[in-house]
């Protein structure tokens, strides 16, 4: 009798054949197919983001720790340039101005962002074209803005000057022309130009506050005030917590308004943080220490939105 296949092959050693491979189940397929639409819609915006802002970061951070102008070859020169900012008065000033203004715009520009959004959330006779007119000069040109805001603060032929000489006995402020009120006269234009895009986003948060707990506390006889400190105002927390945020890195970072308003003057007393670093880098071409600079500016950012979420989070628990 013939000895099977199997058998014989047992009997001459040979091992038994692989079993074949899994065979893909349409759920994994689906799963890949995914996975791989999913990287397909990421990949540029990650692209792009490594490419306009990861790389710059980190070359930002190299060039900080050199001295470069640009022409020649970089040279290392480890932590000097940090070492320069110490005894740097213009930093300091710039520094100073730059807290100065943020510690003024933040809170004015929520404030009134947050006080025009109720009162447009109100069921007014053009409400949409009030929305649209206070949003309107945010999508203005920065420089158009600078010039008519200029003459508007003109000490001499100004329209606001000659209102206020109505009042007094002709000693009205200097405005963009005196140390004392330049700072304050770019912190209005720079709310004026700002509080519509942030009454926006607190338009689109009371959106989600219930009517049914205004009409409760109505109903307990809370007044306006009352409801708005306890039940609006908890409502917007996330939408207040990204609007503070964003205008408060806004304000650390400020420059174009300043640079064709004032131009940091009259002398140093608008210098900030983001003309400084221009001035050393695309003035003086000393790319090594503006690079310093906005490293310092770079950290400062970092370290109030940490401190920011770490307080909302704790609000939050």
């Amino acid at each position: 009798m013939t000895t099977p296949v199997v058998g014989r092959q047992r009997t001459l050693g040979f091992s038994q054949p692989a079993p074949p491979p899994p065979l893909r189940t349409p759920r994994t397929s689906l799963k890949l197919r995914n996975a791989l639409i999913g990287w397909t819609f990421i990949l540029p915006n990650f692209l792009g983001f490594a490419v306009l802002t990861l790389v710059p970061v980190f070359t930002l951070f190299y060039m900080s720790l050199t001295d470069w102008n640009i022409f020649g070859t970089a040279k290392w020169v480890g932590l000097d340039n940090f070492a320069r900012l110490v005894g740097d008065k213009s930093f300091h000033i710039a520094l100073g101005n730059t807290f100065y203004y943020a510690a003024l715009h933040i809170p004015i520009t929520i404030v009134v962002s947050l006080s025009l959004a109720l009162l447009l959330n109100q069921k007014l006779r053009g409400a949409a074209f009030f929305r649209t007119v206070a949003f309107f000069p945010y999508i203005t040109s920065i420089v158009a803005v600078a010039v008519v805001w200029n003459m508007l603060f003109s000490p001499e032929f100004g329209p606001i000057n000659q209102f206020l000489s109505l009042f007094t006995d002709g000693d009205v402020p200097g405005w963009t022309v005196s140390k004392d009120w330049a700072m304050p006269a770019v912190i209005i234009v720079g709310t004026w130009k700002d509080m519509g895009y942030y009454m926006l986003l607190f338009l689109a948060g009371l959106q989600t506050v219930p009517g049914e707990l205004q009409e409760a506390a109505r109903l307990d006889g809370a007044n306006a005030w009352q409801r708005f400190l306890n039940v609006t105002l908890p409502c917007l927390r996330p939408t207040m917590f990204f609007v503070t945020v964003m205008v408060t890195i806004q304000s650390l970072k400020v420059f174009d308004l300043i640079l064709v308003m004032t131009d940091g003057g009259p002398g140093q007393a608008t210098l900030v943080l983001s003309q400084y670093i221009y001035q050393k880098g695309f003035e003086q071409f000393d790319f090594g220490y503006a690079s310093a600079i906005a490293v310092v500016l770079f950290l400062i950012c970092i370290v109030v939105t940490v401190v920011q979420f770490l307080y909302n989070k704790r609000k939050e628990a």
